[in-house]
């Protein structure tokens, strides 16, 4: 099939390279803009357009493309059979979604109804979900709105973090765009109706939908008044941007676990063993480190060696394994004592 694909970051270029490496072939690629990065503010490509380079594909960067009507008539007349589009960054207006005569299909990285919108991956860690997927969606004007063509589903541990996530959705979005092409294809053109009625699509409920808004500044900010669980999860579904203060210098927490007894079958042995000394017992309610509860959120309760930090919050206590002091490389269990140089009783934040 003759594609336009639509994406713009590293989660998109493994859909872009199970495109080629199927025998698509590519008569174009659109991203965003290229932006400025990094402390020489230079303009850098996306990473869909450095990969489209790369394949020597041509690449379109409209600024605003439901406004760009000259880079619309440039797309038309590409003469593509079907847009896939995976992250694209932008709402595709009606004049564009009209164009190809086999449809424009999203690659999305949720189950829907739940998670609409950016950023699915970091809110279904951020609120605990059991799993997530991805889905081949048939577009339309709404956002994420479109019925469902082919879902896939993926469990998530409770020490996966985003990047990791990530990789996983990106390539089973890759795959399952493999997979739906054909069936696409072998449906064939008409209007709209018919080619959804063909093809069976699944149309989406409104119950359970949830919508995965923009995160801000504040959201990576840690509140160690929350519980253990909670920060875990905030940990994990920012990585790696979530911060604390400490020392007078900016922490992040790239590893934890929450030392939540409950929990206990998919913790590391080091922190299952500490969950017995820290967590409430599920039954009494009470701590074996019954002291525990005299402590401030973001006190450090223990150092321990190789391992890492206990820290107090506003639950059972949270495992710090990970992080990056400011100005200073990343380091874990030891590295980080040693970086960091704690004492019990030192207050984060």
């Amino acid at each position: 099939m003759r594609i336009l694909f639509w994406g713009t970051p590293a989660y998109a270029v493994a859909s872009l390279n199970a495109l080629v490496e199927a025998g698509h072939e590519l008569v174009g690629v659109v991203s965003q803009p290229d932006r400025r990065r990094g402390r020489g503010k230079e303009l850098v490509a996306s990473p869909v357009k450095a990969r489209a380079l790369e394949l020597g594909v041509p690449v379109f960067t409209p600024e605003r493309i439901r406004k760009d009507l000259a880079c619309q008539e440039q797309l038309a007349a590409l003469g593509a059979d079907a847009y896939v589009v995976v992250a694209f960054g932008q709402i595709l207006p009606p004049a564009i979604l009209a164009q190809p005569p086999l449809g424009c299909w999203n690659g999305h990285g949720s189950l829907l109804p739940r998670w609409r919108g950016a950023g699915p991956i970091q809110w279904c860690l951020l609120e605990g979900d059991s799993q997530t997927g991805v889905g081949v969606m048939a577009m339309e004007e709404g956002l994420d709105t479109g019925p469902v063509l082919l879902e896939r589903s993926l469990p998530i541990g409770l020490l996966h973090n985003a990047h990791h996530l990530a990789e996983a959705l990106a390539g089973l979005t890759g795959s399952l765009l493999v997979e739906a092409l054909p069936v696409i294809e072998q449906a064939g053109p008409g209007s709209q109706a018919e080619r959804w009625a063909r093809l069976g699509l699944q149309s989406q409920s409104e119950l359970g939908m949830t919508y995965a808004r923009q995160l801000v500044k504040d959201d990576f900010q840690l509140d160690w008044s929350q519980s253990g669980l909670a920060l875990h999860r905030k940990v994990m579904g920012l990585y790696p941007g979530a911060h604390s203060p400490w020392a007078g210098k900016r922490l992040k927490l790239l590893a934890t676990e929450p030392l939540v007894q409950r929990l206990r079958d998919q913790l590391s042995p080091e922190a299952r063993a500490l969950a017995d000394q820290w967590g409430l017992d599920p039954h009494t309610g009470v701590s074996p480190q019954s002291e525990r509860r005299e402590h401030a959120p973001g006190t450090v309760l223990a150092i321990e060696e190789g391992v890492g930090l206990v820290i107090a919050t506003g639950g059972c206590p949270l495992l710090l394994r990970s992080g990056q002091l400011e100005g200073k490389a990343s380091a874990t269990g030891q590295s980080l004592i040693q970086q960091l140089a704690p004492s019990p009783g030192q207050q984060f934040g």
